[in-house]
């Protein structure tokens, strides 16, 4: 294993004659390998590892010590802040962005663009059920409902040709199976989909999850489609289920899902979602939960590392109303419930609380909704009735 002789003070980092090397107070310090080893400084194997455990610098993309990520919500003892929930959100009225409370942060789209890769193959899917539908853009917990579904849309015959890496179920209630399998995955749904959708097209499956196949360029077209015909990613990485996911600002992904209401009526994305809310995550999952209580006019979709993307049907936004939001720190579903209840709140749109803090009080920051809604948000309780303030003593405590 790779350690680092750490001294006071790192002055300087820099590549020398191709060893990986450190400056500390005048000092040379090697990048340190087992002695054994064939991935040490200089051999070839060397290079698929980073450079340096610090990063690198890459012109054009910030990292997450350069990005001034927003505070979104902060959780208080007694009036004490004791934990700050960092991130960004950003709102899109059609191609407008109309407000954005970090949102030039560059990140990965995630599992949050399922509905637009799917959007690729809605007419070769479209005689398929709506259980089948609703999984092909799912990030399920691998419940038996889950696997069933996704295992569907392939003959058994076509099963060795998934990808998705072996996993046990995303989330357990009673059962606990410990043997992972494919079809646990929580993307089993979107790879049963996509190669269902390049068998009915006629397409080469093989590869079907590298950025050189026509799946990913299909994706990418649609993209375009909301952001430009010019518009390319900063970057292009393997998504943890093998697919690939390209940067967007949060902007720009609001932008997307906007898209979304506005292709409403034109494919099957939004009805399948909208009748099968628990095959999309599944049980107390939020996206799942935000569907259930839409009415049929939100759509939600959770992605990895923090991400929450909704379309909205609004009338007070007529060109269809997109909100991203993303956690700084990565996935924390109760911070992102707290933030999701206050923006549809401040739209008419009433979602419960989460469960309730042990012995602290959510508190929400103002601007993650636009200045004419902050009237609004003043009025949304992220406490019930059963919930009173637990973290204090109601009568005066002298230390």
């Amino acid at each position: 294993m790779s350690s680092i002789t750490i001294a006071n003070e790192w002055f300087e980092i820099w590549k020398l004659g191709g060893a990986k090397s450190y400056h500390c107070w005048g000092e040379i310090l090697d990048l340190r390998h087992d002695k054994n080893s064939a991935v040490a400084p200089g051999k070839p194997g060397s290079a698929i590892y980073p450079d340096s455990p610090l990063g690198e610098d890459i012109e054009g993309i910030p990292t997450g010590r350069d990005v001034e990520w927003e505070p979104l919500v902060d959780y208080r003892r007694n009036g004490v802040s004791e934990t700050t929930i960092h991130g960004a959100v950003a709102w899109c009225h059609g191609d407008e962005v109309i407000h954005s409370f970090g949102g030039n942060v560059l990140c990965y789209g995630r599992s949050m663009m399922k509905p637009f890769m799917l959007k690729a193959f809605t007419k070769e899917l479209e005689n398929h059920s709506w259980e089948q539908k609703a999984i092909s853009v799912a990030s399920h917990n691998g419940d038996t409902e889950h696997v069933a579904a996704a295992q569907s849309m392939l003959s058994e015959a076509e099963w060795p040709l998934m990808l998705t890496p072996v996993d046990v179920p995303l989330i357990q209630f009673g059962r606990q199976v410990r043997r992972p399998r494919r079809w646990y995955h929580t993307c089993s749904g979107e790879h049963a989909a996509i190669l269902a959708g390049c068998r009915a097209k006629g397409w080469n499956r093989a590869g079907y999850t590298l950025p050189t196949h026509k799946v990913f360029h299909a994706y990418m077209e649609q993209l375009r489609r909301f952001l430009g015909k010019d518009w390319n990613p900063q970057r292009i990485a393997k998504d943890g289920c093998g697919l690939p996911t390209v940067s967007n600002t949060v902007a720009e992904l609001a932008k997307i899902y906007a898209g979304l209401v506005q292709d409403k009526d034109s494919d099957w994305i939004w009805e399948a979602m909208c009748k099968n809310p628990d095959l999309v995550g599944g049980f107390n999952r939020l996206d799942s939960t935000i569907l259930k209580i839409g009415n049929g006019k939100v759509i939600a979709k959770e992605g990895a590392d923090g991400l929450l993307g909704m379309a909205i049907e609004h009338p007070d936004y007529p060109n269809g109303l997109g909100i991203v939001v993303k956690i700084a720190h990565g996935w924390n579903s109760q911070a992102t419930w707290y933030i999701a209840r206050a923006i549809l709140g401040c739209l008419g749109i009433e979602l419960r609380n989460p469960y309730p803090l042990n012995k602290q009080k959510a508190f929400i920051v103002p601007g993650i909704v636009p200045d004419s809604l902050r009237g609004v948000l003043e009025t949304i309780p992220t406490w019930d009735e059963w919930d009173p303030d637990q973290d204090r003593w109601h009568y005066e405590v002298d230390a």
